[in-house]
């Protein structure tokens, strides 16, 4: 499949099309400069990026090109290089990063430029990692469609049209068009799933805790939202969360990882038994084409050793997506009202968030109670059927990319959505679990739509999710990205 946007302008180079794995090897090597490759990705975006808008706040070049200098500079001198040495990376714009503007997509914050850096960001500049610029989200990360008052839309990498998803859809639509060659992201209800899906590239969802939250976040209550990578291969996958894993002093919920990602994936899977949960039965309204295609992504998989059986867990799921919806309100909902208090403010708030908000103001304790216990009773159901499974299997969206003017779809498969996320429901299971979860690419409908399927795995069972993602990659008959 070749995207609308590709070839409208002249390459950057093959540079832009090495894998983050190599071109940091190739740095460490001096078999290229830092300044050869963050200059042929800076070419890129210079070419591509106006045609999409997926990179904001890009610095100067002149600016970056020092840094580079810097770099190579410390190389020339013996300097040790970091694992993500020399590479060009835009931060997701929810993240804070010191003394590049952060705005969250919001008019309230179009100006802000934070004295701090996420706990992440700070290991991605002291792996070496040099950031450029931001990735476009959604305004504060609301809803899987990328634009906000600030920035505009984030166009689909394969058709201008639609939806890059979100909320990490700047990041997936620059991986895919080769203008970053690794990205971050963060997901709460399937911010680095969907966008990864709609745009044919991997996203991961990592266990709960392995990348530190913080610090400007309260870490014993906002616990279903986390950051993680995103790559065009599964390798780049593992190097940058190499990077952003393991225990802070100042995320008490954080835990330290066991070895390197990127290392153990040098030790093949073995193989493993799959549970297809398709659509529950029919709980999840879901668009033609899009069963199908994961179908026939498992039956690939299959071949490497991934047999897959369809299954429905006996589970009430739509008390299980109120519990969702409950403790999403409690958590963001909350954390908006400060500026709904402000009445200048609440008139810059997009419809989506003053919700959030005046739904948060009506739960009780005891809805949110028991909202925590059916969410638990959900992850002692996981942990029953990874007794018989190695992983669960689900479609990445319930929906294919549609049109960017469309904030959110009113209606999936001719049953009307309740909520401007309910469209992605099938996203909130490995959230409410806890789990590790990978989008890897399903497929293309027959108008070159681009769709994923989630691999889920047992909590902590990072490694094990990604090394079958790395064996069902092998089974690709395509390119990712928009190649």
């Amino acid at each position: 499949m070749r995207p609308v946007t590709k070839h409208a302008v002249p390459l950057a180079g093959d540079i832009c099309r090495l894998s983050a794995v190599e071109l940091a090897d190739r740095i460490r090597q001096r078999q290229l400069s830092v300044r050869e490759v963050v200059s042929a990705f800076l070419d890129r975006i210079e070419a591509i990026n106006p045609l999409v808008n997926a990179i904001v706040s890009l610095r100067e070049r002149a600016d970056i090109l020092a840094e580079t200098d810097n770099a190579d500079a410390y190389l020339a001198h013996g300097g040790e290089a970091g694992s993500l040495f020399g590479l060009p990376i835009a931060i997701k714009d929810l993240a804070l990063t010191k003394e590049l503007r952060t705005t969250f997509g919001s008019p309230i914050f179009a100006d802000f430029i934070p004295g701090t850096d996420d706990f992440f960001v700070e290991r991605i500049r002291k792996a070496g990692a040099i950031i450029i610029g931001k990735t476009n989200v959604p305004e504060f990360g609301l809803g899987s469609n990328t634009y906000n008052p600030v920035f505009g839309p984030t166009l689909n990498a394969f058709d201008p049209a639609l939806t890059a998803g979100g909320s990490s859809g700047g990041a997936a639509v620059a991986l895919a068009l080769d203008m970053l060659p690794v990205a971050d992201g963060s997901d709460f209800g399937g911010s680095l799933r969907n966008p990864a899906a709609y745009n044919n590239v991997y996203g991961f969802r990592p266990s709960q805790g392995l990348v530190p939250a913080g610090p400007d976040i309260d870490v014993f209550y906002s616990q279903m939202g986390v950051e993680g990578p995103m790559g065009r291969s599964v390798r780049d996958i593992a190097l940058l969360l190499d990077e952003q894993a393991g225990y802070h002093p100042q995320a008490p919920l954080s835990y330290a990882k066991e070895g390197s990602f990127l290392d153990g994936l040098g030790t093949k899977a073995s193989g493993g038994r799959v549970a297809w949960l398709g659509d529950l039965g029919g709980h999840l309204p879901t668009e033609p084409g899009v069963l199908d295609l994961c179908e026939t992504a498992l039956a690939r998989f299959a071949d490497a050793s991934f047999p897959s059986e369809a299954l429905v867990p006996d589970v009430d799921f739509e008390a299980l997506w109120q519990a969702f919806v409950t403790l999403r309100q409690a958590s963001s909902g909350c954390g908006l009202k400060a500026h709904y208090d402000d009445p200048e403010k609440r008139k810059l708030l997009k419809p989506e968030a003053v919700w959030e908000v005046e739904q948060a103001m009506r739960l009780t304790a005891p809805q949110i109670h028991a909202a925590t216990v059916r969410r638990t009773s959900w992850h002692r159901t996981l942990l029953s059927l990874f007794e018989r499974f190695d992983l669960i299997a689900l479609p990445t969206a319930q929906v294919f990319p549609f049109d960017v003017t469309t904030h959110w779809p009113r209606e999936v498969a001719g049953r009307t959505m309740d909520s401007y996320h309910r469209w992605m429901e099938v996203s909130v299971f490995a959230t409410l679990g806890g789990c590790p979860a990978l989008n890897v690419p399903a497929g293309f409908d027959a108008k070159g739509r681009p769709m994923g399927m989630q691999l889920i795995g047992r909590p902590r069972g990072d490694l094990a999710v990604l090394k079958a993602g790395a064996a069902y990659e092998a089974t690709l008959p395509w390119p990712v990205g928009a190649a």
